[in-house]
């Protein structure tokens, strides 16, 4: 009798064991099923790419010399940058810039960030081309003295849809600068004007037309190149104010922009001797960039203004200005002298111990996000106007101007 009690027991023990270790193991099967769905794809793409293709993300390179064609598009396809920048070096027709645009993307494993400077005023790329008129732009200051943020929405939004069709994806615009110093030459009228509040208001409008186009717009030039005398294309352009003064004028426009994080930051180099007690360029200074992620809670992707302006080479060697941008917060560097070099001396950096992949991966998380936010992650979308869309948009601005 107490041996079919015992087995009894045994019996028992066994079937409750049994029923606990499949409950437990399809709890944590059910689990991992779960983690496995809800999976990030972002962080997956991520975790599939070589080092290489991480630092590739964040180059925006420039190729104004189109002497050895073929050799550029085998680097593109050997180093496979984030995104490409046209100059009117590149844009011989309407026709032949949408060839080469389509050629790009065709050499890139992930779509790439296509753009160019098309404010309107004196700095715009595209204007007539003998297979298609785009839209003249007035400059930002005559868009200001209207003082009507619907016509600036609706300029961007001409800009953008015109971009478009050729597959640029990014505009290097609007200016968010203050022109408050009368001998600035280099913002002037690309600037709205000169209050804080109209700067805010035209800018933001103006961007909110380019998104609606489906174009990234970047505002420039943190924090602010409105008050300078000097040019930072040529070298140091110093704005002497301090971190008060700074808040309550140059900084007010990029606060509410960083509100946004469906938007790039470009980051000028532009010395703050009175902030950060030299004249290093904002573009290499963290004290500077904290400003924009920490005090102003930026979240998006951050551009440097073109690596190759005399503000930095004059000063400072190749490694330390990509370097230096890259430990001090910037996300893509934009027309490193070479594609190839760039890579490498990140790579090793990284080895050296001087970077980590860690900061690499902060970076290119934040670039893939922002292309996957635009659809640019899912290849090239063909944008077409109509001839009359075409005309409406010159109407437009004939009726406003």
């Amino acid at each position: 009798m107490k041996k079919i009690i015992l087995c009894t027991l045994v019996i028992i023990i066994c079937i409750g064991g049994s029923f606990v270790f499949f409950f437990h193991s399809q709890k944590k099967e059910d689990k991992k099923n779960t983690f496995q769905e809800e999976k990030d794809p972002i962080v997956e793409q991520l975790e599939k790419m070589t080092l290489e293709e991480k630092i590739g993300q964040m180059i925006f390179i420039a190729y104004r010399s189109m002497d050895d064609e073929q050799g550029f598009f085998e680097e593109m396809a050997t180093y496979q940058p984030g995104g490409f920048i046209l100059f009117k070096e590149n844009i011989s027709s309407y026709q032949e810039v949408k060839e080469f645009n389509n050629h790009l993307q065709s050499l890139s494993k992930i779509p790439l960030f296509i753009g160019t400077d098309q404010e309107g005023g004196r700095v715009q790329r595209f204007g007539l081309l003998k297979d298609q008129n785009f839209t003249i732009i007035p400059s930002m200051e005559q868009v200001g003295l209207t003082n009507d943020p619907s016509i600036a929405k609706e300029i961007g939004y001409i800009l953008g849809s015109e971009l478009a069709t050729l597959g640029i994806n990014v505009d290097f615009a609007p200016d968010l600068d203050i022109n408050s110093n009368p001998q600035n030459t280099v913002i002037g009228d690309r600037s709205f004007g000169s209050t804080k509040e109209l700067v805010t208001s035209m800018g933001l409008s103006l961007a909110e037309g380019l998104k609606n186009s489906g174009v990234i717009p970047v505002y420039k030039h943190f924090p602010g190149h409105g008050d300078t005398y000097e040019d930072s294309h040529l070298d140091f352009a110093n704005i002497y104010k301090t971190k008060e003064q700074l808040f309550q004028t140059e900084l007010y426009p990029f606060s509410q922009a960083a509100k946004e994080d469906d938007a790039m930051i470009m980051v000028g180099h532009l010395s703050l001797p009175n902030v950060i007690g030299d004249q290093t360029p904002a573009s290499l200074s963290p004290t500077i960039i904290q400003m924009l992620k920490n005090n102003l809670g930026f979240q998006g992707v951050v551009i440097s203004d073109a690596l190759n302006m005399g503000a930095l080479t004059n000063h400072y060697s190749e490694e330390e200005i990509i370097t230096g941008a890259i430990a001090s917060g910037i996300d893509i560097l934009l027309m490193p002298s070479s594609l190839s070099n760039t890579v490498t001396v990140i790579q090793q950096a990284i080895q050296n111990g001087k970077m980590t992949e860690e900061r690499i991966n902060e970076s290119v998380l934040k670039i893939l996000r922002l292309k996957e936010k635009y659809h640019i992650l899912n290849g090239v979308q063909e944008k077409t106007l109509t001839p009359d869309e075409w005309q409406a948009h010159q109407n437009y601005i004939h009726e406003h101007f």
